[in-house]
């Protein structure tokens, strides 16, 4: 197991330089540039003549292979800079600012969409062409076709404007409820999909047929056989799901307001801040690689051949 572990630890490096690589040609090229936004930013007051010092202590003075070199060599260290908009501030210690509300949004998202989704998905497979099994179909397509970000608006709109249920502006815990209803029926639906389709496939598995010819209980049958195996896929997923809610929904949190990593990206991208777009970036990644190692490992625990592939 541990050599299965190092193994998939050590396929991480690649993806992180090829983040690195990508995200830093696309800085390169984008229009304009961290002077020009920082300029105006405070209200294009700056003299020219600064530009060049500016330049020099943010080290885009020198040439772009060398910018490219150095921020490899810092990563490893993890030493990611600071930023250029808040002064004295490291990139760490803005993404640290926005991650707390983001991870809560996220953590609490996932349990929501595991509990609704999970028992539906195999209530439904369970009482296959039932009215059951049509409302939560029903449901499912609903949550996952409808846009995420039109639900969000409806919510805020609804509960927020209307209602005056929750505060417009981010001020006390009510403010999570909504981003979190609106990120937990996305992936809730995804998950009752995924979980229904799963248990029916097992189902039609000639073990689960000669476990029930042996005389087995449906409850132990269902329980032993079903579950645990065709829960697996929904595994799967939970990783990259946990992952990709924890970092933040971009759209979301700017609906919301949430002061979380998704605004923090946002922000940086609009005021050039390159340090804190290849911070957040790489953080993202840190997530998604994480998620998926994760799964890879339960795989391993679940079914001891993958292990030995």
């Amino acid at each position: 197991m541990a050599r299965f572990a190092l193994n998939r630890i050590l396929w991480t490096l690649p993806v992180f330089w090829l983040v690195i690589t990508v995200t830093f040609v696309l800085i390169q090229v984008t229009p304009g540039s961290p002077w020009d936004a920082f300029n105006a930013a405070n209200g294009g007051r700056l003299s020219p003549d600064l530009r060049p010092t500016w330049e020099r202590q943010h080290g885009l003075d020198k040439p772009v292979a060398q910018q490219y070199v150095n921020y490899i060599v810092n990563s490893a260290r993890f030493q990611f800079g600071e930023s250029y908009t808040q002064q004295g501030q490291t990139v760490i210690e803005r993404i640290m600012e926005g991650f707390p509300y983001s991870a809560r949004i996220g953590v609490y998202a996932l349990v929501l969409a595991a509990i609704i989704g999970v028992p539906l998905g195999v209530i439904a497979a369970l009482k296959q062409n039932t009215m059951v099994d049509y409302v939560s179909l029903f449901f499912a397509t609903v949550g996952a076709t409808v846009p995420s970000f039109v639900i969000g608006f409806f919510m805020l709109a609804f509960f927020g404007v209307r209602l005056n249920w929750v505060p417009i502006l981010w001020t006390d815990w009510r403010n999570y409820i909504l981003p979190v209803v609106v990120l937990g029926i996305g992936t809730s639906a995804f998950i009752a999909r995924l979980t229904r389709a799963s248990i029916l496939e097992i189902t039609r598995q000639d073990y689960v047929r000669t476990a029930r010819a042996k005389g087995l209980p449906e409850r132990t049958v269902t329980m032993r056989h079903i579950l645990r195996n065709g829960l697996i896929p929904v595994v799967t997923i939970m990783g990259p799901a946990l992952a990709a809610l924890i970092t933040g929904t971009i759209i979301i949190e700017n609906v919301f307001g949430v002061p979380g990593m998704g605004y923090l990206y946002i922000q940086s991208i609009g005021a050039r801040d390159y340090p804190v777009i290849m911070g957040t970036t790489l953080f993202y990644t840190f997530f998604i690689v994480l998620g998926n190692m994760l799964v890879d490992l339960t795989y391993g625990v679940l079914d001891p051949r993958i292990k030995a592939s």
